[in-house]
């Protein structure tokens, strides 16, 4: 009983200190708030012992026995870190040592080792019951080493002739030359197009996905990518395609903008990202220039997909350790600049226990389950803060102050404003913000650290310790608000009226016995 009492009496204390009424409630939901954890198949959970053909965990090269199950199983530990899609590479059948995925054998089955087609289907009914999304990897530029292709006469102009890409400047060799040594398909060929647009479609009508990431975009002619996107959109609304073009000059990515692709995993910022974070002391200005540009050059830059690395590049984690950085630290100020700037953050599975990894295919180790759960932790609260934000992911970004790697930035979104503070500097730094920044006589109230700070003389003073970030709403002053009280009250006096009528009445039942 003392305990229910306590808990009524709460709650009006509760609601009075929660975020600001609105904040919470987002409008329908679109692909720019959602927030993408990306997995590799084989080296995520093994959850089915039954398919676990030629598993070798000491390979780095072999199959390690991740499968459809194990991502099931794992399913509301992703949602509880606050993801709301996911990005699985390639799950079609493929050739011998293709673990990851992008050595295609079949379009239309599922690689033994990771479960049938009804299991895959399976997943996706399972993560849309959490509301979580489903984006596939699709590749559309080669086939597997030694593809049973290559021996059938009816399929010689499925591909263009073997020649190594020699000129990686040359937009034709590019598109007709083996990457890698694969078996580079010719999209110019209307049979070889029509097979993998059908692909495509059929995966959209079979499984109930929602988007695509879309491999070696470069490596594909700009008109084959109008034909993909219209065809794959046509089958299903809002369905999402994200294109991976490894190009430092964005202007390179920006022509396959206008074939219909959404967004792109963003190679230019992941450079700036990583320089940044890497270690304290470093300059923000270039994520802001980024920011600033990405506005000019894509139709609609909060489709961009901010990462700090994946399955090719060395983890965040092994450049935190080289320079002598503690993993978690970095890791923390990295993600709240990925969580709260313009686009869509993707994180690489095992980010949450700073997993260590050199390049490929070091960087694409087991997942570890029993870990730390600071980190973990972190990314949770981070992520709920972004999901009931909507100027997290919706408003305009106005950069208050930068030095040294000292940043304040604000995002505003109708009537919510949030600031986000970033120290990556080795001291504890103090800045002052004007009400023409921000607003009159109001405070920012931090979410992550629970700062506090009200505006005094229209300045608002933040003080922010050394590797630390807060996200801050603004927000009216809280202090004694008369209505409130008198409504609280109100409130009690009825309460405690109510206790006494029963209590009364149990005296009076007493007597009468």
């Amino acid at each position: 009983m003392k305990n229910k009492l306590a808990a009524f009496i709460l709650i009006p204390f509760l609601l009075f200190y929660a975020l600001p009424v609105g904040a919470v409630e987002k409008e329908g939901r679109k692909w720019q708030d959602e927030t993408i954890y990306f997995l590799m198949v084989d080296r995520f959970n093994n959850g089915d012992n039954k398919n676990d053909y030629k598993v070798d965990t000491k390979d780095p090269t072999a199959y390690h026995g991740g499968d459809f199950q194990g991502i099931i199983d794992e399913l509301d530990y992703i949602k509880d870190m606050g993801f709301t899609a996911i990005w699985l590479t390639p799950v079609f059948d493929n050739v011998d040592k293709g673990y990851h995925g992008y050595w295609i054998k079949d379009f239309y089955k599922t690689e033994e080792h990771f479960g049938s087609v009804d299991k895959f289907k399976e997943l996706v009914k399972e993560a849309h019951k959490r509301d979580i999304k489903i984006i596939l990897d699709f590749v559309v530029n080669h086939v597997g080493p030694e593809h049973e292709w290559l021996n059938d006469p009816a399929k010689n102009d499925w591909f263009h002739l073997k020649k190594d890409i020699m000129d990686w400047n040359d937009q034709d060799e590019l598109e007709n030359n083996w990457l890698y040594g694969l078996p580079d398909l010719a999209q110019e060929n209307p049979e070889t197009r029509k097979y993998l647009l059908d692909a495509a479609k059929w995966w959209i009508e079979e499984t109930d996905i929602d988007g695509y990431r879309l491999d070696t975009v470069r490596h594909v002619p700009v008109d084959f990518w109008e034909d993909f996107s219209k065809e794959v959109k046509s089958v299903k609304d809002d369905f999402y395609l994200i294109g991976e073009v490894w190009a430092k000059d964005p202007n390179n990515i920006a022509k396959y903008d206008k074939a219909g692709i959404d967004g792109f995993v963003d190679y230019p910022l992941n450079e700036h990202l990583r320089s940044a974070f890497a270690k304290p002391d470093q300059t923000l200005d270039w994520l802001f220039t980024t920011a600033e540009r990405n506005k000019k050059i894509y139709e609609n830059p909060e489709l961009m997909g901010n990462f700090m690395d994946n399955h090719n590049t060395v983890r965040f984690t092994r450049e935190a350790v080289q320079n002598r950085q503690h993993p978690g630290t970095r890791w923390k100020l990295a993600l709240t600049y990925l969580y709260t700037a313009p686009g869509i953050p993707i994180v690489y599975y095992g980010t949450e226990i700073a997993l260590d990894g050199g390049k490929d295919p070091d960087n694409r180790r087991q997942m570890s389950f029993r870990a730390d759960k600071e980190l973990i932790d972190y990314i949770a609260k981070i992520g709920e803060l972004r999901n009931q934000l909507p100027s997290l992911s919706r408003g305009d970004m106005e950069v208050l102050y930068e030095k040294d790697g000292m940043a304040v930035f604000k995002r505003t979104y109708k009537d919510e404003t949030a600031v986000v503070a970033i120290n990556n500097t080795s001291d504890t730094r103090h800045v002052t913000l004007s009400a023409d920044q921000l607003a009159e006589d109001m405070e920012l109230r931090g979410l992550l650290a629970d700062d506090l700070i009200r505006s005094d003389k229209d300045k608002y003073k933040l003080t922010l310790d050394r590797e630390k970030a807060e996200v801050y709403v603004l927000a009216e002053k809280t202090g004694l608000n008369i209505p409130y009280l008198v409504v609280m009250a109100a409130v009690y006096a009825a309460f405690f009226f109510f206790i006494f009528l029963l209590l009364k009445r149990g005296r009076r039942r007493r007597n009468e016995q």
